[in-house]
């Protein structure tokens, strides 16, 4: 995993962990960066595109960042919401604000092609992602962040998605985290962001997966920024 800081070392601790393919170079994840710090320190972790183990390769590692933290808040994307969702205990957050998290797989993914596909034990990025598109993630998606973004994915990264996507029935809902996502989302199904965080905790937006890639994510940054902040408190 790459970690990249974005913001005054004095101000609150953020760990913004990125989903599958974001980079933070690319110039609409730097907008969510920049937004975000503007009044928090922001640790953005780059997760790797192709595992073959969830709690090896993605939960250890950011486990190990943040237990070097006081104190600290989250916002994760995507995959890393997923991730973000399995930090506990001694390493739970202070506040958590999720973005569009890939808790389930989008309905039109699901299906007996995908269980044999997760059933080959190859790293290999050979199945097609469908990621790589303006439509599915945000109007604003650069020509950059599509050439550069993953269009295939490995069999043992889906397998090990759907595999913490499961486990999260083990993990009570944490009762003061905020998701904010779009109920048209091609790539994750709303519907299991539904099953753990309730309307009142839920801000909707208009456009793809990214939010950041949205165009009307200006008019939601203040919100983000405060649910950051203060947790539900901060929904508005």
């Amino acid at each position: 995993m790459r970690t990249e800081t974005v913001g005054d070392p004095e101000d609150p601790d953020l760990v913004c962990l990125l989903g599958w393919g974001n980079r933070p170079d690319h110039e609409n994840v730097r907008w969510l960066l920049e937004t975000l710090a503007a009044d928090s320190y922001v640790h953005a972790i780059e997760i790797p595109t192709v595992v073959s183990s969830f709690e090896r390769e993605y939960l250890a590692p950011v486990r190990e960042h943040v237990a070097d933290l006081d104190e600290y808040r989250l916002v994760g994307h995507s995959t890393g919401g997923l991730i973000g969702a399995y930090l506990r205990g001694s390493h739970a957050p202070a506040t958590r604000t999720y973005l569009s998290p890939w808790w389930g797989m989008s309905p039109e993914s699901t299906g007996p092609l995908l269980d044999a596909i997760c059933r080959v034990p190859t790293r290999r990025s050979v199945v097609p992602a469908g990621t790589a598109d303006r439509d599915a993630l945000g109007e604003l998606a650069t020509d950059r962040q599509l050439r550069e973004g993953p269009d295939r994915a490995a069999p043992t990264f889906l397998r090990e998605a759907r595999r913490a996507q499961a486990g999260l029935a083990r993990i009570d809902p944490d009762p003061d985290a905020v998701a904010v996502c779009t109920l048209t989302d091609p790539i994750v199904d709303p519907r299991r962001v539904g099953d753990r965080i309730p309307a009142d905790r839920t801000v909707l937006y208009d456009g793809g997966h990214e939010l950041f890639s949205s165009r009307s994510r200006e008019a939601h940054a203040p919100t983000l920024r405060a649910v950051v902040r203060e947790g539900s408190a901060g929904v508005r």
